[in-house]
């Protein structure tokens, strides 16, 4: 009896994201981070993320924050995004469109 290996196809975005980040060597806890992120905006899109405007980013941020995102998170989730947008996609553009949400500084002597 054959043994057949079941093996999904990787979409050639997701392989050249893949791709980046190894050339880069991030860790693989990041490089599932960031997959993780990129489809969390992918899903929100309902579309590939390769075709974003910049009022699809607003738009993503602006939910997030709504459904009550935890500042750190959406923090990471911005740094995936913008990973995705200026090295795999050559899109600065949209980069620059992401806002980075400050952490509030804690007062240490209160």
């Amino acid at each position: 009896m054959t043994e057949s290996l079941c093996i999904a196809a990787i979409s050639p975005l997701r392989q050249r994201l893949l791709d980046d980040m190894a050339v880069r060597q991030f860790s693989r806890e990041t490089q599932r981070n960031d997959l993780r992120d990129v489809g969390r905006f992918a899903t929100f899109l309902g579309r590939s993320p390769h075709t974003a405007t910049a009022e699809d980013v607003r738009q993503f941020q602006i939910a997030q924050n709504e459904d009550g995102m935890p500042t750190p998170t959406m923090t990471v989730i911005v740094s995936a995004l913008r990973f995705f947008f200026t090295r795999t996609l050559d899109c600065s553009d949209l980069a620059r469109k992401l806002v980075r949400v400050r952490i509030p500084a804690t007062c240490l002597s209160c």
